[in-house]
């Protein structure tokens, strides 16, 4: 299961451009809780943890814990704004989690045991049809990936959803379909090499220019420009 996480909050008043500004001035940026039943929240999250926690990969597939004045949310992150040239993070969602509710989430595919695949090891390539898997679950349930074995896998095989476990209550949002998640692809054949024309076939084929003349044949008329040879005396 994805590991919980924490970031501290503060309340955040007022809105505006200036103040989001001065927010990120001082190490914090402008976000909003919203979901559930309850009101919509804006708050100011620090952005150095928000980052680095980014950067680690899976952020958008695991339960989030808010610590603000007022007490812990627990939360799904959504959507992140970044700067188009620093890449710092401007601006965060962030979707309240409950119990009895579950949610679509997309959550990574690892591969593992290429080098157990026999169509691998005979120049086999791995293709990748999903990197993601759109899942539906609860907060309590989130895997935090899925993972794929290839022991075993021939060329033309090919590796379904239902071949992959997963948690309890955890199901594709693609339904009635065992959808292809990877597959063993043969490389393409190389074509066959062309044998080189031996070279006494590729000399017979030249003309004969240089080589001596055959004898007409017997009663043929001579060649022109030439004489015909005096007949003997009997």
């Amino acid at each position: 299961m994805a590991e919980k996480l924490t970031l501290n909050a503060e309340i955040r008043e007022g809105n505006g451009t200036g103040k989001a500004r001065e927010l990120r001035r001082q190490g914090w940026i402008p976000a909003v809780i919203y979901g559930g039943k309850s009101e919509e929240v804006k708050i100011s999250v620090e952005q150095k943890p928000l980052l680095l926690a980014y950067q680690k990969g899976g952020f958008r597939s695991q339960v989030i814990e808010i610590k603000t004045p007022k007490g812990a949310i627990q939360v799904l992150p959504r959507e992140i704004q970044f700067h188009p040239v620093t890449d710092m993070p401007l601006h965060a969602d962030f979707l309240r989690v409950t119990s009895d509710h579950k949610f679509k989430i997309k959550v990574k595919v690892n591969f593992r045991n290429k080098e157990k695949s026999p169509g691998i090891k005979r120049g086999g390539i791995l293709n990748i049809v999903r990197r993601e898997i759109e899942l539906w679950c609860d907060a309590s349930n989130i895997p935090e990936s899925l993972e794929v074995d290839l022991d075993g896998l021939q060329i033309g095989q090919s590796v379904h959803i239902s071949a992959i476990k997963l948690p309890e209550g955890v199901m594709p949002t693609i339904k009635g379909r065992n959808f292809t998640v990877a597959t063993i692809a043969g490389r393409q054949k190389e074509e066959e090499e062309i044998k080189p024309v031996a070279a006494e076939a590729a000399e017979g084929a030249e003309g004969a220019e240089g080589a001596e003349a055959t004898a007409p044949a017997k009663g043929a008329a001579p060649a022109k420009g030439t004489e015909a040879a005096p007949a003997k005396k009997k």
